[in-house]
Formats: structure tokens, sequence, C-alpha cells
């Protein structure tokens, strides 16, 4: 961002205010949303004021977290000051806002941290997520003169930047978590400590690689996370270079989108690794990054995210923000990209969207057709227990992309060594093999002018069971198959095409072929959720399954 864009920031918040210089079309969309929202967190807050968890907001489990109540502060800030929204000025909403902060100040630890409750006691980089709602709401009291309602929150935030200045962290993300945290509380408190410890964290460089991706890889979370705590440093610090790697992971995503700007999770190292996410997460780095460089591209990614994901006091604190964004873009959607260091192949043709991993994985492809979406494909042997293919070789020919698994098994001789009830595993690497059995495991992908070719091949020792597993996606209608007894959602395509629609979305599949109805194989991972289709064989086995995506 340059520097005249941050100047202008700094003279947004005094002369143009967001309600005046807003997008029309959008914001007052954006305010019924957070009111409506901020409703039902209300619902759930404690008032009762013999409650030990008074001002606090249980989640389903009945734990009361503290970023629950940093979130409602936030929340609760931006309707009470907001011109347009219903709860301005609101008394009862000033006193819940009272009894939030008195909350907090209650959950503190002697250090400033807080407990997240699900994992991490006294935990500063978890004090850095609360910290940056709560410092918004202290920054939205200021800009609208409110030094009393800037006094209920002072306490907590003092204290938590004693926590942060000296504490540690777990994840790469809760470095720029923390250091975020610390320049919203630079810019309310200022303090030389806190730009020091920023610049300690800094000093270890932005952990993006050449793709444009974090080194978490989190495309559903902590992408989002590290976005907004970089872009909440460039702001207040007046860094713009930290708006860089944004930058370059914002356009790495537009190739890890699939047609409904549902995103790509199966590089992820995190938990949201083969979850469903979307951008919106994202919201606040891509209108950010919209608005600075007129990038048409982005706004097309933000376009979808409003108004679900906007966020109002983002909008209040950060004014400029509030302005109508550039015309979309076509996002691309004509592509083959290989990824050699995550092991991942993406192709998008329109709304046909394959992901494929090369190894490591048993989730080796997924392919969908708009709605219709085959969340997984698996391939297992009753070879010894251990016959999940995982591919543990790649390699991209004319042909297609082949992959490669190779399995061996035995049984062991007796030894010269006693052998007591601990022994048995340490014991066993030692013993000699005899009956040696083996298995390969091989799968071929070649791309189509209406879908894919998927060929399996397993061979090496004959007569073994196994099965191909196709898991469908909930929301559809499965035909030219038949049910498996004794298991439910599962399926057997015996012969001919199988038909999976959902809406006006299909997607094909076949030829058909079951020599046994023997599905949970032994060793192999559990059955995938939902609706799975099945194919079955004995090795030597190969078979090519024709996938149609019209």
């Amino acid at each position: 961002m340059s520097g005249a864009l941050f100047r202008y920031a700094v003279i947004g918040l005094t002369l143009f205010p967001p309600w005046l210089r807003a997008d029309s079309t959008m914001i007052p969309r954006i305010i019924e949303q957070h009111d409506a929202r901020l409703a039902t967190v209300l619902d759930q807050q404690v008032t009762d004021p013999l409650s030990p968890s008074l001002g606090g907001i249980p989640d389903a489990t009945g734990l009361y977290h503290a970023n629950a109540a940093g979130g409602l502060l936030k929340t609760a800030a931006a309707a009470y000051f907001h011109p347009d929204s219903s709860w301005q000025r609101n008394p009862e909403l000033r006193e819940r806002i009272r009894l939030a902060a008195a909350f907090l100040d209650r959950h503190q630890t002697s250090d400033g941290n807080i407990d997240l409750l699900t994992t991490n006691c006294n935990s500063p980089p978890d004090t850095g997520f609360v910290v940056q709602n709560v410092a918004t709401a202290a920054k939205l009291a200021r800009m609208n003169d409110d030094p009393q309602l800037f006094g209920l929150l002072e306490p907590f935030l003092r204290k938590a930047g004693e926590g942060m200045t000296k504490g540690g962290i777990h994840t790469p993300n809760h470095r720029w978590v923390v250091c975020a945290a610390l320049a919203q509380l630079n810019e309310l408190f200022p303090d030389e400590r806190y730009v020091q410890r920023i610049d300690a964290w800094l000093a270890e460089g932005i952990d993006i690689d050449r793709h444009g991706q974090y080194s978490e890889r989190s495309t559903a979370v902590y992408n989002a996370v590290t976005n907004t705590s970089l872009v909440i440093m460039a702001r207040k610090l007046g860094r713009p270079e930290l708006l860089e790697p944004v930058r370059s992971n914002l356009d790495a995503m537009v190739f890890l989108l699939h047609p409904d700007g549902e995103v790509v999770t199966e590089i992820s190292r995190r938990q949201d690794l083969n979850t469903r996410g979307d951008m919106g997460r994202y919201w606040f780095a891509l209108r950010t990054m919209t608005l600075a460089d007129g990038n048409g591209r982005y706004a097309a990614m933000l376009q979808p995210l409003e108004p679900e994901h906007a966020d109002l006091a983002r909008l209040m604190e950060y004014p400029e923000l509030a302005d109508a964004p550039p015309v979309a873009e076509a996002l691309a959607e004509n592509f083959s990209r290989v990824y050699p260091e995550y092991g991942l192949t993406r192709i998008r043709r329109g709304r046909t969207s394959a992901t494929i991993l090369h190894t490591g994985q048993s989730r080796w492809i997924s392919l969908r057709q708009g709605e219709a979406v085959i969340s997984a494909i698996r391939f297992s042997s009753a070879f010894f227990g251990k016959g999940q293919f995982v591919p543990t070789e790649f390699e991209v020919r004319e042909d297609g992309l082949h992959f490669k698994q190779e399995l061996i098994a035995g049984y062991y001789q007796p030894t010269d060594n006693t052998v007591g009830p601990d022994d048995w595993e340490d014991v066993r690497n030692q013993r000699r093999q005899t009956e040696i059995n083996r298995m390969t495991h091989e799968g071929l992908i070649r791309e189509t002018e209406s879908g894919f070719e998927i060929t399996f091949r397993a061979s090496g020792t004959d007569g073994v069971p196994l099965a191909i597993e196709i898991a469908l996606r909930e929301g559809g209608e499965i035909s030219g198959v038949e049910g498996i007894a004794g298991t439910p959602d599962a399926y057997l395509l015996k012969e001919g095409q199988a038909r999976y629609r959902v809406n006006g979305d299909q997607i094909r599949f076949g030829p058909g072929y079951a020599a046994h109805a023997y599905v949970a194989i032994r060793g192999a991972e559990a059955k995938l959720e939902g609706t799975c289709v099945y194919l079955t064989g004995f090795t030597p086995f190969e078979h090519t399954l024709v996938f149609e995506l019209p």
C-alpha cells in the first residue's frame, strides 16, 4: 500500500466517516446482518448477577471462553457507535459491554494472558486473538470520544500487553497474531517495548513460499489469520511492505478455488485438512487489498463474501474500506497446475474441478462438476491388514499421472532369544521372515475431453480381495447401483454407469465391476462419511473407470 493511502486512511478517521463515503449498495446490508448476529449473541450472554460466568457466552459444550467475550465486545461496540445501527447508543447494550469487559478481567491470568479452555493454559497467542477484537472495540470508543467505555477495556488491554511482550507461542501464525495485537496496543498506548517485541518476531522473516502459501498451508483457516494480522501490522505500524505476502497469498488462492468458491483444503497441515471451507475468513484482507490495489480479481473473490462475512467494526476502524470496490474481473477457470512441493495437481475446466494428491494420502483424487462432488476416491486390498493404497511414488508421463505403492509381508520364524511379555515388537524385527508376499498397487489418471479416466491395478499376490471406494458428498441422488446388505449408505456398481445428480449438475462413472461384496477391507481406513459406491475384485486386477463431467 502506498504512503499516500496510509495518509488517506488517517485523514478518513476524522474528516470522512465511513457512512458518508460508503458503498451504498452493500453497507446497509452489512449493518442489518451485523445487528441480527449481535442480537443472537446477546441472547446467549449470561446476565444473572449471581452467576460466576456473568458476562460470558457459553459454547455448545457449556464452556465460557474469553474469545467469545472479546468477540462480543467488538461486535457490540460497532453497533453501539454506528449511526445506522438499531443498537446505536442503546443503554442496555452499553451495560452488556460492561459485563463482557468485567468477564475478561476476571478470567485474565496474573501474567496478563487468557486460557483457551479446550487446549492452552495461560496462553499469550490466544490472548493475541482476543486482544485483536478488544483493541478494535477500544479504538472505536476513542474515535467516538467515549473515554468511559474506553476505560472499561483499558485494564485488560494493558495487562495483556505485558503478557505478550514476553510470552511465547506454539505455531507459525501465532507470531503474527501476537504482533498484530501489539501493533494495535501500540496505537492505543504507545510503548517502545511493543514495537521491539514485534521486530523480534519479524526478524525471523515471513514464512511464505514461492507459491504464495504460508508454512501451515491452512487454506480455510490460518492463511486468513496470517493475512489479517499482517494487514493490521502494515496499517498500524506504517509498514506497507508487510502487505506483499498478503498479495502473494491472495494471488495463490485464485488457483485453489472450486467453481462455487469452496477452497481446496487437501494441502493443509492443520485441522482444516480435507474439510469444507470458503474464503469468508479472508474478507478483511480481500477488502483491504481490493481497494488498495484496485484489483478486479480480488474484487471477484470478495463479492460472494458480502454481506455475510463482512466485519462492520473493521469498516468503522478503517473508514476507506467502506468505499465501493472496483469492477470484478473473471477469475482463472481453465488451467492445470502442478505443485511439486505440496504433492498436488489442480485442474479447472469451467465448472469441472479436480484435486489430485501425488503421494502420502489415501484420498488421492477428488472430482466435482458444479454441485456434484466426488469428495474422495480410495483403493485398498486385503493384503495383511496394510493394503490401503497410499501412493509412495508419483510420475508425470505422456499418457497421464502415474501412482505406485509397493508392499511386502511375510511370516516370522523362531528366535534364539527369550521373548518376554513386553518384548514382542522389539524381537519381531529380529526374526527371519519366510513365505514372503508382495503387492504392487498402481493408479493412472488421464484427462479426457469429457472428464477423466482412472485405471486401477493390483498385482504380486494372487487371489487377494480388493475394493475401490468412491465417496459422494451428501445432498444428491445416485442411480445405477445396488445397496450392500448391512452397510448403510454403501452401494455396489456391478455393471454399466452410475449417475450422481445434485440439482442440475451430474457426474457419470463406470463401467461397474463387482466380484464380491467385501468392502470393509481389513486394515483399510474406515468408510468415509456419506454415500459410497464400490467396485470390487480379486488380484491380479486392472480396471479403468471413466468419469464424465458434462
